[in-house]
């Protein structure tokens, strides 16, 4: 069983009184999680249930009022796990009374990516639960687990939890196009016309050829056949189930600099590489430094705090850096470079460097250059990619 990092604070939960709900595409191993956690709450002491509402006869359970749920859950143990509480009617009304009666019941509960369960969120939870966005198996936790994993096959197949039980290459390519397949069926197909879905495959596959590029919200309505409209509609969509985020670009009111351009990134890998039908190594895809990127995005978007906020930067002239990650309103420029065989500071980044002249660290990510240089009083450190999702830390 693979360790997942965000266990170490799940467990300090235990002992917190707010209900804790994990939200994440499907097949992330949220429902792995929850039962880690129970297990971890009986070794402790703790009397636990387990209510996995995707199964019928337990959703059955649920077709209850209110009080008798309530009532049920509060009988059912000290810890109580509820996967895919969004199948509970009233959740949140439900929730909140049994966090308001002082009933020393402690809740864990998933949700996958359903807009159903932001209609729970939006009522009246607040003060009453912590969110916890769980995300596909990280290159460093499989690192763990398997000592000399390779990251050019992180790079092709991702890191979806279900893909490591087998070895077999077109097992994993399999396994990747149905998960791709159930998110459509599963997800969309209830939130958007039968007639669209040809449209929004579609735009699934435009974003990944054209991950971590910017792109036109026109250029995409034509491609696809869709009002500009529908187009943002259906963007919404995908980041509102995880499946596929934006990053708008940085900038601080300078007249040169592009203020309402963005990029989009997969939430995965081998998603993108099945949407594109590509698993070829990354030595001899053209698409290498996209892959290197979005491999970048993702460790840096996992890590987010309230205090963190992650865009890129372009200028009407062409300069650009991948990524500017701001803790406290202060800027990280973070450059990603595939292939680099030497100490100079990107062109790009120089430019940030002095537009921006109180930037204090800054960081080239790269295949093979390990070291330390300053510039304009900024230290910039050139990390490996291997070495990117250990040591990295703000």
């Amino acid at each position: 069983m693979i360790k997942r990092l965000i266990l170490n604070t799940l467990h300090n939960e235990i002992t917190q009184p707010e209900i804790d709900i994990l939200l994440g595409p499907r097949q992330v191993g949220k429902t792995t999680i929850l039962k880690q956690l129970q297990k971890h709450a009986q070794k402790s002491g703790y009397k636990t249930s387990f209510f996995d509402l995707e199964q019928p006869q337990v959703l059955a359970e649920f077709n209850k009022s209110n009080k008798d749920i309530i009532t049920m859950i509060c009988n059912s143990g000290e810890m109580v796990f509820i996967d895919e509480f969004q199948y509970i009617q009233n959740a949140s009304k439900i929730f909140k009374a049994i966090f308001d009666s002082n009933i020393k019941t402690k809740i864990f509960c998933s949700g996958s990516s359903s807009l159903e369960i932001h209609k729970h969120l939006k009522e009246s939870l607040a003060g009453r639960r912590f969110l916890y966005r769980i995300y596909p198996l990280q290159y460093s936790e499989l690192k763990t687990h398997y000592k000399n994993y390779p990251l050019d096959y992180y790079m092709r197949y991702g890191g979806m939890p279900g893909l490591t039980h087998t070895d077999f290459e077109d097992r994993k390519q399999q396994m990747l196009s149905e998960l791709l397949s159930s998110y459509i069926l599963k997800d969309i197909k209830s939130l958007i016309k039968e007639e669209n879905i040809r449209a929004f495959n579609h735009l699934l596959y435009l974003l990944a050829e054209n991950q971590g590029s910017t792109i036109s919200i026109h250029s995409l309505s034509n491609q696809v056949r869709l009002s500009s409209k529908a187009i943002n509609r259906y963007l919404d969509i995908l980041e509102e189930t995880y499946v596929n985020f934006r990053l708008y670009s940085y900038s601080n009111n300078l007249g040169n600099e592009l203020r309402k351009s963005c990029k989009t990134f997969l939430y995965d890998l081998g998603i993108r590489n099945a949407l594109l039908k590509d698993f070829s190594s990354v030595s001899e895809r053209t698409d290498k430094g996209v892959l290197y990127e979005s491999f970048v995005f993702l460790k840096l978007h996992s890590m987010l705090a309230p205090n963190m906020e992650l865009k890129f930067w372009r200028t009407k002239d062409g300069d650009e850096v991948d990524f500017i990650l701001s803790i406290d309103r202060k800027p990280i420029p973070i450059e990603v470079k595939s292939n680099i065989t030497n100490l100079k500071i990107p062109k790009g980044l120089r430019r940030f460097l002095l537009r921006y002249k109180n930037t204090k660290t800054a960081y080239v990510i790269n295949n093979n250059l390990k070291e330390t240089v300053i510039e304009n009083q900024c230290t910039i450190r050139f990390i490996t990619f291997e070495d990117f999702e250990t040591m990295i830390s703000f």
